[in-house]
């Protein structure tokens, strides 16, 4: 059987889910993977870092975690000064990287990674920063140290997108797309049907943990805005930046005019849209006021749901319900098992 080490840098709401998914599958990855996965190093914020070369205990870890205190209670050796020194000493096999995201630059996540790979470990993140900002750099760097770049839980969480492009569809040509691909603009606007003002729908979505860390992110669109970014270079082969989106969040929706329309049987929804036009390729984010003739009509609560337009399936479809840290965990648990799949290094 095999042994996978993984550092894990960043252990929020989604590195903990992982931590208890990796338990739960435990059995059944080794029993049909022959993978046993341990995680070996941990690196936080706000809670310290611990390493553990033959693995770090993870109920005690989380534990840690809930009762507030720091992880370096839990190292067997020195514990590091920095993210980047735990890199760089817990001679691991994959980085899953999950540090909060920045949107303009994608750091600190894009030097997490690069030092990662050229340590000899393949990458693994979630951070959509990272992914845009990084993606050409990162990739190259992945090429050249015969290392895997990874990001499937980027974008719609744990839905298969990126890895359905690169495994199923073989020579497929992907003309565009539409879709609702931030979870928490969308349950804004349910509540705000449901007769909540804005600060309180706001409120509500910061309580159960769907927001991003500054929840303008979502209001303002540049979470979703970024989706579309990332999918546009990936899958469309076209370097666009953020900046090339034209965006438009829903924080001037007023509740009187969502009232109004639910009375004519009408909602708004955030609507993502990228499409080729002569050698380039345009793309926005943007409110639209939706019919019931809509696909993205019934798209309620935190779900997304994505329509890829390509040349051999006219209108393929995507829609994930509900997801949250336990759906973005396993996009992250699917990656590594990919990259350790049969005749994978």
């Amino acid at each position: 059987m095999r042994s996978v080490k993984i550092c894990l840098v960043g252990f929020g709401n989604v590195g903990q889910a992982l931590a208890r998914l990796i338990e739960r599958k435990r059995e059944a990855i080794e029993q049909q993977r022959q993978i046993c996965l341990k995680i070996t190093a941990i690196a936080t914020r706000t809670h310290g870092y611990c390493m553990k070369y033959d693995g770090v205990d993870l109920s005690s870890a989380l534990s840690k975690i809930h009762e507030n205190r720091s992880l370096n209670e839990l190292n067997d050796s020195p514990v590091p000064c920095s993210t980047l020194e735990l890199i760089s000493r817990c001679d691991a096999d994959v980085l899953l990287e999950n540090t909060p995201v920045d949107y303009f630059s994608g750091q600190p996540a894009i030097d997490h990674i690069a030092t990662a790979i050229r340590a000899g470990m393949h990458a693994i993140t979630a951070n959509k920063g990272a992914v845009l900002h990084g993606y050409q750099q990162l990739s190259a760097i992945a090429e050249e140290k015969g290392k895997r770049f990874l990001f499937e839980s980027a974008v719609m969480d744990g839905a298969p997108i990126f890895s359905l492009f690169r495994q199923v569809l073989p020579t497929i040509e992907l003309h565009g797309f539409e879709g609702i691909l931030n979870s928490c603009t969308n349950l804004l606007l349910e509540r705000m049907e449901m007769g909540d003002g804005f600060d309180q729908a706001v409120e509500y979505a910061r309580s159960i943990g769907i927001t991003e860390t500054d929840p303008s992110g979502d209001i303002d669109g540049w979470d979703a805005a970024i989706k579309v970014a990332i999918l546009v270079n990936v899958l469309m082969k076209f370097p666009i930046k953020l900046d090339d989106v034209e965006r438009r969040g829903i924080r001037e929706i007023e509740l009187e005019e969502i009232r109004k329309l639910q009375t004519e049987g009408r909602r708004w929804k955030l609507i993502c849209r990228a499409w080729r036009d002569a050698n380039s390729v345009k793309a926005s984010v943007a409110p639209e006021i939706v019919t019931p003739q809509s696909p993205f009509f019934s798209v309620n609560g935190t779900s997304s749901s994505i329509i890829f337009k390509t040349d051999c399936l006219p209108g393929l479809g995507i829609l994930e319900s509900n997801p949250g840290p336990e759906t973005t965990a396993y996009g992250l648990l699917a990656d590594i098992l990919s990259i350790y799949a049969k005749n994978n290094d």
